[in-house]
């Protein structure tokens, strides 16, 4: 096999190391959303439980591409593929976190009810679930146009937590017997937001990657 050909094939690996990280953090935040909006311990318990897959595919990626760089010496674009899919992968590691988190907050409501039903958190969670999904595509495909799509994406769910925040706060202006939840419930809009800007800097790898300038999307 020529070097080109071995190089190529190790750079498929860590694609698809990237698309499985992407897919599992997919499912980690969904799961953590259905848990919450249930209440439902068992199935954060199974989230929680999940995280140390997501760190080790993590872990794999920066073996792999610390290998390449050493044995095959890339430069250029090349070299930009390797220190993208590290980026990518810190950033999906950090979703994996939150995820967890969102998680742990359904655990600290173990035996309450909802204050309140549960409809622009999920509406956020839809929005950032396909943000990670378009953010592995954006840098699989190479394709500059989905990833600054992440950009448009963040400011919907920017604008969903804001409304999200000031509704949790004028609940517990009305009612201090909600204020602990409320606060949980904020938390959880947060750690999504937070979910968005890791996809928007997805988002910048690859126009990093594609063009050798890192924009600001967030």
């Amino acid at each position: 096999m020529s070097p080109r050909k071995e190089f190529d094939q190790y750079l498929g690996e860590l694609h698809q190391m990237l698309v499985e990280m992407g897919e599992r953090v997919e499912q980690a935040l969904a799961k953590s959303m259905q848990s919450l909006q249930q209440l439902d311990t068992n199935l954060a318990k199974q989230v929680i439980a999940s995280d140390p897959d997501i760190n080790r595919l993590e872990e794999r990626i920066e073996e792999l591409g610390s290998k390449l760089i050493l044995t095959q010496q890339p430069v250029a674009k090349d070299l930009r593929r390797i220190l993208s899919a590290f980026k990518i992968a810190s950033d999906l590691e950090r979703m994996g976190d939150l995820s967890l988190d969102i998680a742990k907050v359904t655990m600290r409501l173990e035996g309450q009810s909802l204050i309140k039903p549960l409809i622009d958190l999920p509406r956020m969670a839809d929005i950032v679930q396909t943000m990670i999904y378009e953010s592995i595509q954006a840098f699989v495909q190479e394709n500059v146009d989905l990833a600054y799509k992440m950009a448009k994406d963040d400011d919907q769910v920017d604008a969903l937590y804001k409304q999200i925040t000031r509704e949790l706060f004028s609940l517990m202006l009305e009612n201090p017997l909600t204020i602990s939840q409320s606060m949980q419930l904020s938390f959880v809009g947060r750690y999504i937001e937070r979910i968005a800007d890791h996809a928007t800097n997805i988002g910048e790898s690859v126009v990093y990657l594609v063009t050798g300038k890192r924009p600001d999307l967030n």
